[in-house]
């Protein structure tokens, strides 16, 4: 069996509602679609994580694989596939850490000076230095790895395709290849919108068969985004 677990379509960043894909995000998960109808994948489960940028994403594949006459499950949410509170982990970080410079650069809004607090913020949280968080980094790893062990019950020896976002993903990754917290936070920050990863179970644990592909977007760079 083959699990595909697709990082959402680009969400609203910088917006007062994150959690709703933006234009561009829109575009990415019919294209999406497209690629994947074409190329003849027929899934026996659809899983989202619940969140609103999950089901957009979903719905976007959905359209796409009606447009070509082909059905598609309808999805089942799973929270063991939702993102941790990004907002909580980061706005801690920055309070802690206000006058650090990782902390004052960030305030430019540059793409790599936000990419620097990010990290600063997650391996900080991986090392629990972030108090009184809704989930620690411990507590949040162990409901992912329990919810990629529900995957392969429900996909049986067909597909199943998982709408998810970028922690839940690269803790998944983290896990089927045996690397340090540090890794998993790489793995995170190097996802891509929409991006495909396939894992496949095997011997009680999943093993990574790609990561982070774009098959989809192949000649479209400007659709290629992080944030």
């Amino acid at each position: 069996m083959s699990l595909l677990l697709v990082r959402h379509g680009q969400a609203s960043y910088g917006a007062a509602d994150y959690d709703n894909l933006s234009e561009r995000g829109h575009e990415q998960s019919r294209r999406l679609g497209e690629w994947l109808a074409r190329g003849g994948h027929r899934f026996k489960a659809v899983v989202v994580g619940g969140m609103r940028r999950h089901r957009q994403t979903a719905e976007g594949v959905a359209a796409a694989f009606a447009a070509q006459g082909l059905d598609l499950p309808e999805p089942v949410a799973d929270e063991g596939f939702a993102e941790f509170d990004h907002q909580a982990v980061f706005s801690t970080w920055l309070t802690r850490n206000a006058d650090h410079p990782v902390a004052i650069a960030s305030r430019s809004g540059r793409p790599r000076d936000v990419g620097a607090m990010l990290q600063a913020a997650l391996l900080a949280w991986a090392r629990d230095e972030l108090p009184d968080l809704p989930e620690s980094w411990a507590t949040f790893g162990a409901r992912v790895h329990a919810a990629g062990e529900r995957l392969e019950a429900l996909a049986g020896d067909g597909e199943a395709l998982v709408l998810s976002s970028g922690g839940v993903i690269s803790r998944l990754a983290q896990i089927a290849l045996d690397v340090p917290d540090h890794r998993a936070v790489e793995l995170n920050l190097a996802l891509r919108n929409s991006a495909l990863s396939e894992f496949h179970p095997h011997a009680g644990r999943l093993r990574l068969g790609s990561w982070n592909a774009l098959p989809h977007l192949h000649g479209e760079r400007e659709l290629w985004t992080y944030y």
